[in-house]
């Protein structure tokens, strides 16, 4: 399909202060748009990023049907931009469309939209290292009609903001804690989607984590509360010895486009991976023996976020609440380097969009 593009009358790009930006909070100048009806996807359009219009029936603000992704644009150079496997997102997209009954989009379409939309507003990609331009696809259901049924009608967006650092620590260790009465996900049940409502359910336990100091839940299994699936906005890695443990995906947990990214990576540099069942006791009793080396999360938002602190019950796990250890440390530089074109990117990972 032919994307039509309808340029902005007047830029917002002079009132960003790219030095202090908050991440989510400013958006750049136009939208991809694409409406589903009739049994088909119609013509993607471009058009100036604003308030969009439909009614309270809409399907999507009462039985959920909605999806997203998040993914990066990275400043390579004046030439050159970079997406992070784009591809990889787009078959996450389609992942969680099929669970939630909703139209795939064609791959070319996505990759097509991304290149045009990005290319378009290339100066609101941050040049400073460590931020990026923000990219979310999404896509709701948009019929008009108050039954519990899937829609008939959708609508996909891509809209992008550029962004600093996920968490306010910055690249300091976060702070965890499990959660006695709430679960984030079932087996069988929309876990390894990327659904809206599921960030929703898991607001409330977060909330009350943070008001207890802590930064985020990190989620036991619904079964038995025994085995460590994720955190809240990230997967999650323990160095445990030498080897380098993640929990495995069992349908409840989020399949991490940069958990993938670190898997491939530590494997390469002959490091020991093992996903499997994790039980939250066998982490802290690694810990007590000192075989716990480091714990940390990854996700698009963060890349790589170091663990200071996890509290399960009476027992609390301190490891380095100062800094990022070594191997995470190793890992982020290597993630970064390859996003934004510092050194090699011998997985074909990058997708570059030239600004010729």
């Amino acid at each position: 399909m032919k994307i039509s593009i309808t340029e902005t009358d007047q830029s917002r790009i002079s009132e960003v202060d790219f030095n202090h930006l908050q991440f989510g909070r400013i958006f750049s100048d136009h939208m991809l748009e694409m409406v589903y009806k009739d049994g088909q996807w119609h013509e993607p359009k471009i058009i100036p990023y604003g308030p969009i219009q439909f009614t309270p029936s809409m399907q999507a603000l009462h039985y959920g049907q909605a999806i997203f992704e998040g993914m990066k644009a990275y400043h390579v150079d004046d030439e050159t931009l970079h997406l992070f496997r784009p591809k990889d997102h787009h078959q996450r997209l389609n992942n969680s469309a099929r669970r939630l009954c909703m139209p795939e989009i064609d791959e070319q379409i996505f990759i097509e939209g991304l290149e045009e939309l990005i290319s378009l507003d290339h100066q609101w990609v941050p040049k400073q290292h460590g931020h990026a331009l923000y990219v979310r696809p999404f896509m709701f259901a948009a019929e008009e009609y108050l039954a519990a049924k899937v829609s008939k009608e959708y609508r996909f967006y891509v809209i992008t903001s550029p962004v600093a650092a996920y968490y306010s620590e910055g690249f300091n260790p976060v702070k965890l804690t499990t959660s006695e009465k709430f679960v984030r996900a079932v087996e069988g049940g929309t876990g390894e989607a990327k659904a809206a409502g599921n960030y929703a359910a898991s607001f409330l336990p977060a909330q009350n984590a943070q008001k207890k100091g802590f930064t985020q839940v990190i989620w036991l299994d619904a079964k038995e509360k025994r085995f460590i699936e994720e955190v809240g906005t990230m997967n999650i890695f323990f160095q445990i010895d030498e080897k380098l443990v993640t929990p495995k995906l069992s349908g409840s947990v989020l399949p991490g486009i940069t958990r993938r990214s670190v898997i491939e990576i530590a494997k390469n540099w002959g490091t020991v991976v093992e996903e499997r069942r994790v039980g939250i006791d066998e982490i802290i009793e690694a810990h007590k023996s000192g075989r716990l080396k480091e714990v940390f999360g990854s996700g698009t938002a963060a890349v790589i976020s170091p663990v200071g602190v996890i509290q399960h019950g009476d027992e609390t796990i301190r490891l380095d609440e100062e800094k990022i250890g070594p191997f995470a440390k190793k890992m982020f530089a290597t993630i970064t380097g390859i996003q934004y074109g510092k050194i090699d990117d011998p997985f074909g990972w990058t997708h570059p969009i030239s600004l010729d």
